[in-house]
């Protein structure tokens, strides 16, 4: 009865066409954002803030929400059509996105980005509003060695993703590690591999690396692959009707996917500071692992699509879980909201929901709204993307060129940054000659700097015995998981040298 006075005044809080209107611009925004190399959501979020300081309490929240939610699908769209990755969450949807592009399937690929980051985000907010506080609580049990033990099974994602040679995707893959150990050691802050070079003290950051090896290292390739001179970049057009559509019979294969990387990502969402990149990165090689066709996985296939998505999408009402329920930030989008709660002299945590229980329950139907919005602008931003086939390569690499250079320096405004980005342009374009895949890199890279932290701090915790990886049941879970899917990799990888 309680719940229904809640939801009643929650609807007639949310229900006005200033919050109606805040959810559609700042969805937009996130959209259009999302879709520009190294301009995250969380710049889109967080270039919103000081706008929310006049606003009504529920109508800022859901500006910054949709934002959020319209940049976390947003980068999927040019990740799909050119290979670029806006963010980290969206590095996976390249794999499959960018060859179904070149198939001349680019908008089934991106309905099917579509179709997955809404029903993820559909589960996540429901998962929200029925288990805050229980989840919140089983994510606080999450200390450095449950961590440490979760990123090492993480690296197992490694494997999948190496391509033709297994061989020559852990060499990328411990490319990545190396990579990521550059800078002041987390623990003592000595210097590692900085060359005496000040801009590399604080590592090299994620945006440059990822726009270089996957935007510049693109253009590279076309450009090498240039026949006779032509002056034209195009994105082959559908053969069949068909290929402008995902059917029933294709969707329906893709929903045990779907709500697989809806549960890791919802899983990954309440543990503070994991991220979307790693939850997409972890859907993505448990549904290879768990698909009746791998050998589709990085070719063209809708199931590496979903699985991306719903990893990356769901991730988003689970870090308002820890939130709302305990006053944690799940992430730094979480964080910068947090701000705007302050700001309006709200503090997130347990009183909250007795105090203020109308204005949360308004965000949750905030939530469901959000996902409709930017379900219909997704529709929208997809039908002008297919003018991107009418651009010519002239003018087609000179602006992506010029989008990279803003997202990479926007970030720090360093110049050091634009460096690092046309360096690894440089390295991503020859790795994928000499036939090196750049996907265990960038996971490598990405899971490193946690993985090491939380297994540092928890040998310091232990004074250095490794037993306590085997007395906490989270963390021996998590070492089960990865040496079954290490047999499991092995004995794959077996029965394809037999083949």
């Amino acid at each position: 009865m309680i719940m229904l006075e809640n939801l009643i005044g929650g609807l007639s809080l949310i229900l006005t066409w200033q919050n109606l209107l805040a959810i559609t611009a700042g969805s937009t925004l996130g959209l259009i954002v999302g879709t520009i190399p190294g301009l995250s959501a969380t710049m889109a979020v967080a270039l919103l803030l000081p706008l929310t300081f006049d606003m009504e309490f529920v109508t800022g929240i859901m500006l910054m929400v949709g934002a959020y939610k319209g940049g976390i699908f947003g980068g999927s769209i040019l990740a799909i059509l050119l290979k670029t990755p806006g963010s980290p969450a969206s590095a996976c949807t390249v794999f499959d996105g960018y060859p179904l592009t070149r198939q001349g399937k680019a908008v089934k690929a991106l309905k099917m980005a579509k179709y997955s980051s809404v029903t993820a985000d559909i589960f996540s907010d429901i998962v929200l509003i029925s288990c805050a506080a229980p989840l919140a609580a089983i994510a606080l049990r999450f200390g450095p060695p449950e961590i440490a033990m979760l990123i090492f099974f993480s690296l197992t994602i490694v494997a999948g993703v190496a391509g033709d040679s297994i061989i020559k995707g852990l060499i990328s893959g411990v490319l990545g590690i190396l990579l990521a150990t550059i800078g002041l050691d987390p623990i003592i802050a000595v210097r590692r591999f900085t060359f005496d070079v000040p801009n590399l003290d604080s590592g090299l950051s994620l945006v440059p690396l990822l726009i270089g090896l996957f935007v510049l290292s693109e253009v590279f390739v076309q450009l090498g692959n240039k026949k006779n001179g032509a002056d034209e970049f195009t994105i082959p057009k559908a053969r069949k009707p068909e290929d402008n559509r995902v059917s029933w019979q294709e969707f329906k294969p893709t929903l045990k996917t779907i709500f697989r990387g809806s549960f890791i990502g919802t899983a990954i969402g309440i543990i503070p500071g994991i991220g979307t990149g790693i939850a997409s990165f972890m859907s993505y090689g448990q549904a290879k692992r768990s698909s009746r066709e791998p050998d589709k996985f990085g070719k063209g296939s809708l199931e590496g699509i979903a699985a991306s998505e719903a990893g990356n999408s769901s991730v988003v009402g689970a870090t308002f879980i820890p939130l709302l329920a305990l006053g944690i930030p799940g992430d730094i989008i979480t964080a910068i909201i947090m701000g705007a709660f302050m700001i309006q002299g709200l503090i997130p945590g347990p009183m909250l929901f007795a105090e203020h229980a109308s204005l949360i329950y308004a965000i949750f139907i905030g939530f469901f709204i959000c996902d409709i919005v930017y379900f219909i602008l997704g529709a929208i931003f997809m039908k002008y993307a297919g003018l991107l086939s009418h651009v010519p390569r002239s003018v087609m690499f000179p602006i992506v060129w010029i989008f990279c250079v803003i997202g990479t320096f926007s970030l720090r405004t360093s110049f050091f940054d634009i460096g690092v980005m046309f360096a690894f342009g440089i390295v991503g374009y020859y790795l994928q000659k000499l036939g090196f895949a750049l996907a265990p890199l960038l996971i490598a890279f990405i899971l490193t700097p946690i993985g090491e932290s939380a297994f540092r701090q928890t040998l310091l915790m232990s004074d250095g015995n490794l037993w306590i990886f085997l007395s906490r049941p989270i963390s021996v879970v998590f070492l089960l998981m990865t040496f079954i899917t290490v047999i499991g990799i092995v004995r794959s990888y077996r029965k394809t040298r037999l083949r």
